[in-house]
């Protein structure tokens, strides 16, 4: 596995690399592009992220689209999927996937889009929605389109991370250099811990907190005050132990937890085998993730059979960036600066820095050789 895993670096390391030296292969799209994203697999926090920049964008005047690849989707289409027009959720979640369908119901006025070719959804995204800025959710490695801000999501824990296979590491820790900006999680030690490992670079804090539970079904609707806090805990996402603590964090009383693999696809029978769970707990709530409802509503309306049946909700989670005035100011920034440096001039210098590294570099054929 260790070979397995430093073969896998070296193919991330040459990729990367490669597109480095070749910026004419990237795609530029008309309007700046903000990636959100990470090293591992899973786990992060990206989504929510990338919803706390849309509202930020929202209320700063300007008209973002989420590009997504829709990972997970049981539906696949070729082309573009339009997950949500800004207005209504246009597309189900076995053909949009887990998180751009929760983003698609979480962000009014922001369309979702949902292709593995994001240039195509962006192009599509400014010419039927006008939008001035793209928003990359789970972008960091997809370095064939290219981006004005890098945001990269990162824990003290992802430092001590192995590389794939035989760990949870996408790349190198080294590719955090092509970072605009390291968004962290956990306090001021972790802070101190990533910035000294990952390179000096703006930083900033993500601070989760939680909502008040909503009713899967019908979705959004709050919980009834007579629920009580006695619940069955479903979580299937990565690093479901950090679900389970924030809800008994929050005072709920967890009587049973059961994990599924992440983006795992809820059957009738699933359903069937937490909700005999509940009754044999004797819980009256079933409380799973967001993420998870996206997947369970249609299941729930077909299983509810009346009184004396677990309720089942989710408890939506929101990131904030911190210090919040001082993250706004810093895109503000950024956003200006790329629109100085607009697309034309931007294609300009791709172009030539493409010819540039054409010529022979005798200093090439180290590391990513």
């Amino acid at each position: 596995m260790s070979l397995l895993s430093g073969l896998y670096g070296r193919a991330a390391r040459f990729r990367r690399a490669w597109y480095g030296r070749h910026p004419d292969r990237t795609r530029q799209l008309a309007q700046p592009v903000i990636s959100v994203g990470n090293l591992v697999l899973g786990g992060s926090g990206k989504t929510p992220v990338v919803s706390t920049i849309a509202r930020l964008l929202l209320a700063a005047g300007e008209r973002p689209v989420i590009l997504s690849r829709g990972y997970g989707r049981l539906r696949k289409a070729d082309g573009v999927v339009v997950v949500s027009d800004g207005r209504e959720v246009l597309a189900p979640t076995p053909q949009s996937g887990d998180e751009p369908q929760m983003l698609a119901r979480a962000l009014p006025g922001v369309p979702v889009l949902v292709s593995p070719d994001r240039y195509l959804a962006g192009c599509l995204a400014e010419r039927t929605f006008g939008c001035t800025v793209h928003l990359l959710d789970d972008g960091f490695q997809h370095v064939q389109l290219a981006r004005d801000i890098n945001l990269l999501v990162v824990s003290k824990a992802d430092l001590d991370e192995r590389l794939l296979p035989s760990g949870r590491l996408r790349e190198p820790l080294g590719a955090a250099a092509a970072a605009d900006a390291l968004l962290v999680s956990g306090g001021e030690e972790d802070a101190a811990a990533v910035a000294a490992r990952l390179g000096a670079k703006p930083l900033f804090h993500m601070t989760p907190r939680y909502d008040q539970p909503r009713l899967v079904e019908p979705f959004g609707a709050p919980l009834p005050a007579s629920v009580g806090r006695r619940t069955v805990a479903v979580a299937g996402i990565a690093r479901p132990e950090r679900f389970f603590a924030a809800l008994r964090a929050e005072g709920w009383n967890v009587v049973e937890e059961l994990v599924f693999r992440d983006h795992h696809r809820f059957t009738s029978r699933d359903l069937e085998s937490i909700r005999r769970a509940a009754v044999d707990a004797r819980a009256d709530l079933v409380l799973a993730t967001e993420k998870d409802a996206a997947r369970l509503d249609s299941h729930v309306a077909r299983a509810r059979s009346g009184d004396g049946e677990p309720a089942w909700a989710f408890l939506p989670l929101q990131v904030g960036i911190e210090p919040t005035l001082a993250f706004a100011a810093w895109m503000n920034d950024q956003l200006s600066a790329a629109r100085r440096d607009g697309p034309l001039q931007r294609t300009v210098q791709a172009a030539l820095a493409g010819r540039v590294a054409q010529r022979p570099d005798p200093g090439e054929g180290g590391e990513a050789a």
